[in-house]
C-alpha cells in the first residue's frame, strides 16, 4: 500500500476517530463534538481532497434538510407521547399490563420487551427505556433492574424505531450518494431501502426470538437472591417467552416486507402484545409459581437510587378503578396506525402526498420548489440539492395523531401546552446532534462530487470519496470474512453516537461500498448493518445515562453497560453467522 493511500486512509478516518475520542474518550455530549467532527471533515475534505467551500457547504446544507426532516418525525412522536402521558393515558397502558400477572418475569415480558418495543415504534430515540424504566421501579423492581430490562427489551424493535426513521433516512440519505448503481439495478434509492430494511427485519426477527428471554434471564439471573445467581426459575417463563419472540417477529417480518419501514416495530409489539396478553388471560403459558425478587432489605445498595421502588405517580395508575379504559388510552395510536397504512397503501394518496402542487422559485443560491415537499436544488450553483417531504414523513401523522387525542381525553390548555413545550424542550439537543453529523456524513460521501461534475484538481487527489476509500480499505484488509464482522461495525456506530438513526446514516454506504468491493449482495450487508446498530442501543453511553436518571440511579453507566455486554455478544455471534451465511449460501444472488 502506498504512503498517499495510507495517508487518504489515515485522512478518511479522521472525522471518525474524531467522534470516537469526544463521545467515548472525554465523554462529551453529542451536541459538542459533532460540530468539531463536522469541522475536522470538512478541513480534510479541503485540503486532501480539494473540495471547493461552496461544495461542502453545498453538501452541508443537505445533511441539515435531512436532519430537519428527522426531527419533525422526533417532534410528532415526542408531541404524541407526551400527550398521552399528560393525559394518564400511559399510565393506564401500564396498569393494563402490570393488572394481567404480579409475576415478575411475565411483567418483564409485558412491560419491559412489548411495552418498550410499542414505545420504541413510536417515538425512539431513547424513549423507551426513560419511560419503561420508571414504570417498572413503579412496580417495585429495583431500579437498576429496569434499566437493563427495559434497555434490552426495546432493542429489536430500534431497527424500524421512530416509525422507520432509522430507514427512511438512516438508509437512503446515505445511499443518494450510490443512486446510479442502485438505479443500473432498476430500483430507486426508496425501494432498494425498503428491500434492504426486509432482510433487515429478517436477521433482527430471528435473533429477536431470543430477546424477551434474555430481558427474563438478565433479571432472574443478577437481581435474584443475593449470592445465589441462578437461571433455574427461567424455565417456568421459558414457554412464555419464545412463543412472545415468535408473536412478536412473525409480524414484525411481515409488515417489513409488505407495508413499509414505517410500520414494523409498532404493529409486531400492537398484535404480538395483543396475541400474548390473549394467551395469557385465557389461562395459557403463565408460570406455575410466582417469582419474585428478595427482600428489599437485603438489596444490595447499587441496585437502588435516589427514588423509592413502588412510591412514584405512576403507582396510583396500577392500583384502584381505573378512570379510563385501555381501548381510550390506546386509540391514539391506532389512529395513527390507520393514518400511516392508508398514507402508504392508497396508492393516490401517497403519489398526492409525495408530489402535488408546488410553487418554483429560482435565485442566485438555487432553484426551491416549494408545495407538500420542499426541494433545494442546484444548492450554490453545484449539483447537490435536497429536500424535506414534510407531508408524507410520519411527522405529520404523529401530529395529526396527536392533535385528535386532545378532545378525545378531553384534555385542558395547560395540558397541552405541557405536553408540547415538553416536546419542544427534548429537541434542542437532538437538533445539535443531527444537523453537524449527517452533515459530516455527507461531507464524507461527497468528497469528490466535484471531480465528477468535471472540475480539476491541483495536486494529487485521492480516488474516491472518504466512504469509499475506507470500505476499499476494510475490505483488504478482511476480505471474504468480512460478512462475519458486518454487524459490529453498526454497533459501534450505535454505541458511538447513541443512535441507530446515526449509525446507519454513518455506515450504511459504507456497508455497500465493502459489498460492491468484495462482490457480495449489498442488500444483505446493509441489512447487517442494523443488526449491529439496533442492539449496540443497549450499551450507548447517553442512552444507558438518560435511562438511570429517570429511575435516580447516577452512576452506575459502566456497570449497566457491563450487564448489557451478554446480550450484545450473541447478538453480534450469532448476528455475524446468520449474514455470513445469507451471503454465501441461502441468498448469494440478492442484488
Amino acid at each position: 500500500m502506498s504512503m498517499t493511500s495510507l495517508v487518504a486512509i489515515g485522512a478518511a478516518l479522521a472525522p471518525l476517530i474524531v467522534v470516537g475520542v469526544l463521545l467515548v474518550g472525554f465523554l462529551w455530549p453529542a451536541e459538542r463534538s459533532m460540530p468539531l467532527a463536522w469541522l475536522v471533515a470538512a478541513v480534510v475534505a479541503f485540503v486532501i481532497w480539494e473540495m471547493p467551500l461552496e461544495w461542502i457547504a453545498a453538501a452541508s446544507i443537505r445533511g441539515g434538510l435531512a436532519a430537519i426532516e428527522i426531527l419533525w418525525i422526533v417532534f410528532g412522536a415526542l408531541v404524541l407521547l407526551y400527550t398521552l402521558m399528560r393525559s394518564g393515558a400511559v399510565d393506564r397502558i401500564n396498569a393494563g399490563f402490570a393488572s394481567i400477572s404480579e409475576d415478575r418475569r411475565v411483567q418483564v415480558v409485558l412491560l419491559g420487551f412489548f411495552l418498550a418495543t410499542f414505545i420504541e415504534g413510536v417515538a425512539g430515540f431513547g424513549t423507551p427505556a426513560a419511560v419503561v424504566a420508571p414504570l417498572l421501579l413503579a412496580l417495585g423492581f429495583p431500579a437498576l433492574a429496569a434499566v437493563v430490562a427495559a434497555l434490552v427489551g426495546h432493542a429489536v424493535a430500534t431497527v424500524f424505531g421512530a416509525v422507520g426513521t432509522p430507514i427512511i433516512v438512516g438508509y437512503a440519505q446515505p445511499l443518494e450518494s450510490v443512486e446510479p448503481t442502485i438505479a443500473g439495478e432498476g430500483l430507486s434509492v426508496a425501494g432498494y431501502s425498503a428491500a434492504a430494511a426486509g432482510w433487515a427485519a429478517v436477521f433482527n426477527g430471528i435473533l429477536g426470538v431470543l430477546m424477551p428471554l434474555f430481558a427474563v434471564g438478565m433479571v432472574v439471573y443478577f437481581f435474584g437472591e443475593p449470592g445465589e445467581r441462578s437461571l433455574a426459575p427461567v424455565r417456568g417463563v421459558l414457554p412464555l417467552c419464545l412463543f412472545s419472540g415468535v408473536a412478536f417477529a412473525i409480524p414484525y417480518v411481515l409488515t417489513a416486507w409488505f407495508i413499509g419501514p414505517e410500520l414494523p416495530s409498532l404493529f409486531a409489539a400492537m398484535v404480538g402484545g395483543a396475541v400474548v396478553v390473549a394467551t395469557l388471560r385465557a389461562g395459557y403459558l403463565e408460570p406455575t409459581d410466582t417469582w419474585e425478587f428478595p427482600p428489599q432489605a437485603e438489596w444490595p445498595d447499587h441496585w437502588v437510587g435516589s427514588i423509592e421502588p413502588g412510591s412514584n405517580e405512576t403507582d396510583a395508575a396500577t392500583g384502584g378503578e381505573p378512570s379510563m379504559s385501555l381501548l381510550r388510552a390506546w386509540a391514539p395510536y391506532v389512529i395513527l396506525v390507520v393514518l400511516l397504512i392508508a398514507t402508504r397503501v392508497i396508492e393516490p394518496v401517497e403519489e398526492f402526498l409525495q408530489g402535488g402542487p408546488t410553487a418554483v422559485l429560482d435565485t442566485a443560491i438555487g432553484e426551491f420548489e416549494i408545495g407538500l415537499f420542499i426541494e433545494w436544488s442546484a444548492i450554490f450553483g453545484t449539483e447537490l440539492g435536497g429536500a424535506i417531504g414534510w407531508a408524507y414523513v410520519p411527522g405529520t401523522w404523529l401530529v395529526v395523531s396527536a392533535l385528535l387525542a386532545i378532545p378525545l381525553f378531553r384534555m385542558d390548555a395547560g395540558e397541552v401546552g405541557g405536553a408540547w413545550r415538553e416536546a419542544g424542550g427534548k429537541m434542542i439537543s437532538p437538533l445539535i446532534a443531527l444537523v453537524f453529523v449527517i452533515a459530516m456524513v455527507e461531507v464524507m460521501l461527497e468528497t469528490d462530487a466535484h471531480l465528477e461534475a468535471g472540475a480539476t484538481a491541483a495536486g494529487s487527489v485521492p480516488d474516491g470519496s472518504m466512504i469509499v476509500i475506507l470500505a476499499e480499505a476494510t475490505a483488504a484488509g478482511i476480505g471474504p470474512a468480512y460478512p462475519m464482522i458486518a454487524p459490529a461495525v453498526g454497533a459501534l456506530g450505535a454505541f458511538i453516537a447513541g443512535s441507530i438513526t446515526v449509525s446507519n446514516i454513518t455506515f450504511s454506504a459504507f456497508q455497500f461500498e465493502v459489498a460492491q468491493t468484495l462482490g457480495m449482495p449489498t442488500q444483505l450487508l446493509v441489512g447487517a448493518q442494523s443488526i449491529g446498530a439496533a442492539i449496540g442501543n443497549v450499551i450507548a453511553i447517553h442512552n444507558v445515562i438518560a435511562a438511570l436518571a429517570t429511575v435516580g440511579l447516577v452512576g452506575e453507566t459502566g456497570r449497566v453497560i457491563r450487564l448489557n455486554l451478554i446480550p450484545l455478544v450473541y447478538y453480534l455471534f450469532v448476528g455475524g453467522l446468520l449474514t455470513t451465511l445469507f451471503v454465501y449460501v441461502l441468498f448469494p444472488t440478492v442484488f
